[in-house]
């Protein structure tokens, strides 16, 4: 039986957390903990703070090094398309192929008619494991399926096969589904695995959609039972189908967290453990609000260079919120005037920042406004950066424990 593979994403806004982000995976590890980690970052986040992906591999690559971590790792280039892979392929060897804009569209009418006739066999009543009912699936099924993902499973594949046109080396594979209206359903994704094996993209990880908001930084909203009843059901999905469509054994979920989704990590563990499967999350740990956290915690100049980022970042509220709209909920009325933060003490904002749920002073809108507000830390230049050598430890700090305490142990301990 192949053994189960586990990774974990970490972000790094602006590449000063590396061995504080790898001491996490190191000291889960020690506690029997062995999960692989990948550092990524977005082409808007590179465009943001004016970086470019090379500097991800050399943070990686530093660390790893600096630390002696023998184990492996990955450079993700998160949510790429043909558009720009091209500044990726070098230094990555994990790309996240977003092709959800893809979904809906028509493919050739040709290849849909071949693709229906391909999955006769699972027509009619098709038992699926972890499913106590066994679906009907009938022929016009699989044609609203194919008609509706198809498209987007071929431009997959044409993003793979330019990426492996150029990349030497081996890399990782994600195909990602989740940025869509509504949860795939087992039977859709039973053929979306079957349109992945036929355009032989030797996929790693997929991510699907599930119920519920997964907000930036904050904790899933939702039905967490449904939830728990997707996961599961996917995860036994995708074991059936690798046996089915020759797809890799290791084949496994990705989750695309947005981090913190602590109400569904135990639902998580305990159905990976079930079924002996490997899991991959997106994103955990949130490093740059750790960052702010420490600065916040370390008082004087550190906390006046997290009230700054405040303040920049309620005066330009409706421009740095607007490219999160999906992902985030903040209440306006919810955030704090300038005059009050800027009143506050280090336990204050820390208190009001930090994701303690059992914290009165925790303030959800507040989080969320910070974590889209990384543009105006970057603006703010050397006295943001000094800032954060100067702190390095209780930064640090803060980022390796919400990472392995929050994170690593939780999901896969």
């Amino acid at each position: 039986m192949e053994k189960a593979v586990y990774t974990l994403g970490c972000g790094d806004r602006f590449g000063h957390e590396g061995e504080a982000q790898l001491t996490a995976y190191i000291e889960a590890k020690k506690q029997g903990i062995d999960v692989c980690p990948v550092w990524n970052k977005s082409n808007r986040e590179h465009k943001t703070v004016h970086t470019e992906p090379a500097s991800l591999r050399a943070e990686a690559d530093a660390a790893v090094a600096a630390l002696g971590w023998s184990g492996k790792y990955f450079v993700d280039a998160d949510h790429i398309s043909l558009a720009n892979v091209d500044g990726f392929i070098e230094s990555s060897d994990f790309f996240t192929l977003d092709v959800a804009e893809n979904i809906g569209e028509a493919a050739a009418q040709s290849d849909v008619d071949a693709f229906v006739e391909s999955m006769s066999r699972y027509t009619g009543e098709i038992e699926l494991p972890g499913l106590d009912e066994k679906p009907a699936v009938s022929t016009g099924d699989v044609r609203k399926i194919a008609e509706h993902y198809l498209s987007a499973v071929q431009e997959a594949g044409r993003i793979y096969r330019h990426i492996a046109g150029k990349k030497t080396g081996a890399f990782a594979v994600e195909v990602s589904m989740d940025e869509t209206e509504a949860p795939q359903t087992p039977v859709e994704m039973l053929f979306i695995l079957a349109m992945i094996a036929q355009e032989k993209i030797p996929v790693d990880t997929i991510a699907p959609k599930f119920s519920g908001r997964f907000n930036k930084g904050v904790d899933y909203v939702g039905d967490v039972a449904q939830f728990e009843k997707e996961f599961e059901q996917d995860v036994a999905v995708l074991r059936f189908a690798a046996e089915q469509f020759g797809l890799k054994k290791t084949l496994r979920l990705s989750v695309h967290s947005g981090s913190d989704k602590f109400a569904i990590y135990p639902a998580m563990n305990r159905i990976i453990k079930k079924y002996g499967a490997g899991l991959h999350v997106k994103t955990a740990g949130t490093t740059w609000l750790e960052e702010v956290i420490g600065l916040a915690e370390a008082g004087g100049d550190g906390l006046a260079v997290a009230k700054k980022i405040y303040a920049g970042a309620l005066s330009r509220y409706d421009e740095l919120a607007a490219p999160y709209a999906t992902v985030i909920d903040i209440d306006p009325a919810k955030l704090p005037s300038i005059e009050t933060v800027n009143g506050w003490s280090s336990e204050q904002y820390v208190n009001a920042l930090r994701h303690e749920q059992s914290c009165s002073a925790y303030n959800v809108s507040f989080r969320q406004l910070i974590h889209v507000a990384y543009k105006v830390a970057y603006e703010l230049g050397d006295e943001f950066f000094q800032a954060l050598e100067k702190h390095s430890d209780i930064v640090g700090r803060n980022v390796t424990h919400n990472l392995l305490k929050r994170h690593l142990i939780p999901i896969f301990g």
